[in-house]
């Protein structure tokens, strides 16, 4: 597929104007203060697999309003003391899956938390946590307009509380270090690490790859992939309604988290991507208030820099994160 967005030159001046909802504070505040009411319980229970050099918990933690919500801690095997620690969220559509999925962090010697994602992992890693939040009101098939009418009932609500209340179940293991974890993601999983970045200010770093959930509207004006193509059909059909849609998105854009992160950033782009437009991440990008770079991959897809992301991400944590106990 060839470049479709603007030119590299042009990408990177980028910086639109943030439509951000005046209670946007207010509204995240309140939300973590209600999940917080509810005790985080966090459980790691051993899990036996092949992996000899690894060791496995299978997590279970209460995100948004107490729910149970599944995920993975990988550990190295051999370890001297607490480790610093990678976060991580799930791409658009998958899950947790098996334990083996999830290597690269904890070979190189990080604790690594994997979140399961609410009500996902049908369609390409299986899942195993269900998403009993929801109001049942008509949506497009997908998550983004689950709730688009009412910020307090959407999904992203939802899914972005569990991802900072995952944090807070990583730093309750003896093997993690509490003040050395950074927030990891690709396409979906850039987003919610994004807003973790910002709702959780002490992160010692944000890796986004490719990230969704950035600048909305004008995904949906440039894109017909999925999922933003998921907006435009539901306003398609709720014609009268479409201001309403794009303010209960403006709650979980990261155009909006982005001025309030300041962890060290390392975020990709690829210049043909149709599903995270490359200028939906510049103007998260280009918002973000901490030192930031961007990997920038010319003639990738939504597959970004795949292996050689990773090794730059791997860098870029020694960097920030200093190695593992020796």
């Amino acid at each position: 597929m060839a470049a479709f967005d603007l030119p590299l030159d042009e990408l990177e001046r980028y910086r639109p104007p943030r439509e951000e909802p005046g209670d946007f504070d207010r509204f995240w505040q309140a939300t973590l203060e209600e999940a917080r009411s509810f005790p985080l319980n966090p459980v790691f229970t051993p899990v036996q697999t092949p992996l000899v050099t690894l060791e496995v918990r299978d997590v279970t933690f209460a995100g948004f309003g107490g729910q149970p919500i599944k995920g993975w801690l990988v550990l190295p095997a051999r370890r001297l003391g607490p480790l610093p620690c990678v976060v991580e969220f799930v791409g658009y559509g998958g899950g947790r899956g098996y334990p083996w999925d999830w290597l690269l962090y904890a070979c190189a010697g990080y604790a690594h938390l994997v979140m399961d994602t609410r009500g996902q992992g049908g369609t390409w890693r299986h899942g195993d946590t269900p998403d009993p939040g929801g109001r049942g009101d008509p949506h497009h098939p997908g998550f983004l307009t689950q709730g688009v009418l009412d910020p307090a009932h959407a999904y992203y609500r939802r899914l972005i509380t569990d991802a900072v209340r995952a944090v807070e179940a990583a730093r309750a293991h003896p093997a993690v270090e509490p003040g050395r974890v950074a927030v990891a993601g690709i396409s979906q999983g850039g987003g919610l690490a994004l807003a973790v970045a910002a709702l959780v200010p002490d992160v010692r770093a944000l890796l986004a790859d490719v990230p969704f959930l950035c600048h909305h509207r004008r995904a949906v004006q440039i894109t017909d992939a999925v999922p933003y193509v998921e907006v435009a059909r539901y306003c398609r059909a709720h014609r009268e309604r479409v201001e309403q849609v794009f303010q209960t998105l403006s709650y979980f854009d990261g155009v909006n988290f982005a001025p309030r992160a300041t962890a060290p950033a390392l975020f990709s782009v690829g210049l043909h991507d149709q599903t995270c437009p490359p200028s939906t991440v510049y103007a998260a990008y280009n918002h973000y208030g901490g030192e930031a770079r961007m990997q920038v991959w010319p003639f990738a897809g939504h597959e970004g820099g795949e292996s050689a992301q990773a090794g730059a991400r791997l860098a870029f944590l020694s960097g920030i994160l200093g190695p593992p106990p020796a």
